[in-house]
């Protein structure tokens, strides 16, 4: 599975969703499946504008991790 490190770069910025929609021009309903960890897609752009805000690498924003034993996929 994907995890998302975007709550943690939040933090570090003081940085709402609201305020991350609006810096990235982002919908606050994809900021908020990224910080939940239950978007199932994300574009390209996207990503790049949440790295360009944030200042980090894409390994910086994602993460792979194991899936969780007995989950359905």
């Amino acid at each position: 599975m994907i995890r998302c490190h975007l709550p943690v770069l939040m933090r570090r910025d003081n940085l709402r969703i609201a305020d991350v929609a609006r810096l990235t021009g982002l919908n606050r309903s994809t900021v908020t499946a990224l910080c939940r960890d239950s978007a199932t897609r994300i574009e390209l752009p996207a990503v790049d504008r949440l790295c360009t805000l944030f200042r980090c690498g894409v390994g910086d924003l994602f993460e792979q991790v194991p899936d969780k034993q007995g989950s359905d996929a």
